[in-house]
């Protein structure tokens, strides 16, 4: 949401309690005023707020005239003014937009027509379409109660007689000054004069009956704590008092029932103390069996390896042998091999020797 901030401008502490409350649960920012000449103040020296919610009516300068003066001011004219009135003819609010207000809200504010006003804000500081502030000579007349049926540059002439004339001059209008008007500027200046006081007596009766009120509740709110806080420690007190004696209870019972295990246990080890002559010849048969399981076992394993060392000594001496065998028989073979070639080359030398013998002889 783009609106985050507003100015509340309100001589009513009740009026601004209220609007501002329902503002913060929108999760806006609000700033408070209780005149209009604080709420310059504040504009002058402060940041500008996101929108101003401006009373209609209080004392010193009103809403009306504190309009005009903000936006009259080049720096503060563009901030949107709703103004807060139980008036809402569609003329008012014709007439309150000519000098600048962006919206109105009846007094009281309601959460639904608050929230219409500030969608409606909303959207149009969004897409940029909020109205340009009104000219100065736009706000110079702003809509009054009972305003006079006199042109905006006429004179007032005193006139002795109700049903004179009035006498034509150059220079600007002159409106005679009858008994009739006369008594009608009275009774404005009485109305204004009443309804302002009229307004600053209730908004002062509301605001004694708003702090009487508020103190009142913080009173009883004390009053409601301390009585709470009270009943909250007799309670606990209570509490603890009987969990101290439902503890003592209970310590009570557990000890009462272990002394009751501890006795029937003490009875049943009195009846059987312990192992008897039986369980030790027992325990020593079955200590026997299980040595001599174990000397079988071990006798098994030493006869087993025996005869496998063995059949293993056994095998590795017959490929020994073996391979002996046939390396000695290999060997005899070359040998026999040499021998019979040098006989033979003996013997062909003899031959050969026989033979030119012979040829000598024969020859």
């Amino acid at each position: 949401m783009a609106i985050k901030n507003a100015l509340l401008v309100d001589d009513s502490k009740v009026a601004r309690f209220a609007l501002s409350k329902l503002l913060e649960g929108r999760d806006m920012e609000v700033n408070m005023a209780g005149s209009a000449e604080e709420a310059l103040d504040f504009l002058n020296s402060n940041k500008r707020p996101d929108v101003i919610f401006m009373d209609h009516l209080m004392p010193g300068m009103n809403g009306v005239e504190a309009t005009k003066a903000i936006k009259g001011n080049p720096e503060t004219a563009a901030i949107p003014i709703i103004m807060c009135t139980s008036k809402k003819s569609q003329s008012f609010m014709e007439e309150a937009r000519n000098f600048g207000v962006y919206n109105i809200l009846t007094k009281p504010p309601q959460t639904d027509g608050l929230s219409l006003v500030l969608e409606q804000l909303d959207s149009d500081v969004t897409e940029g379409t909020l109205p340009e502030p009104p000219e100065p000579a736009a706000t110079a007349r702003a809509p009054e109660e009972d305003a006079l049926d006199i042109p905006a540059d006429a004179s007032l002439e005193m006139s002795p007689k109700a049903d004179g004339a009035p006498q034509a001059t150059d220079g600007p209008q002159v409106v005679p000054l009858t008994s009739d008007l006369i008594e009608q500027i009275a009774r404005s200046a009485v109305k204004t004069h009443i309804n302002n006081r009229l307004h600053e007596l209730l908004s002062s009766l509301f605001d004694e009956q708003f702090d009487h009120l508020k103190r009142a509740l913080d009173e009883s709110g004390k009053k409601q704590e301390t009585a709470i806080e009270e009943r909250l420690n007799a309670v606990t007190a209570m509490i603890e008092e009987r969990t101290r004696n439902l503890r003592d209870d209970v310590a009570a019972e557990v000890n009462l029932n272990l002394a009751r295990e501890l006795a029937d246990l003490r009875k049943e080890l009195s009846r059987t103390t312990g192992f008897t002559g039986d369980h030790m010849a027992e325990l020593k048969d079955h200590i026997t069996s299980v040595q001599t399981i174990d000397t079988e076992f071990w006798q098994t394993l030493q006869s087993e390896a025996i005869q496998q060392a063995h059949e293993i000594s056994r095998e590795t001496a017959e490929d020994i042998a073996q391979r002996t065998i046939d390396l000695f028989v290999a060997q005899q073979r070359s040998a026999t091999s040499r021998i019979y070639t040098m006989g033979l080359a003996a013997s062909l030398g003899i031959f050969a020797v026989g033979i030119a013998w012979l040829s000598g002889l024969f020859g």
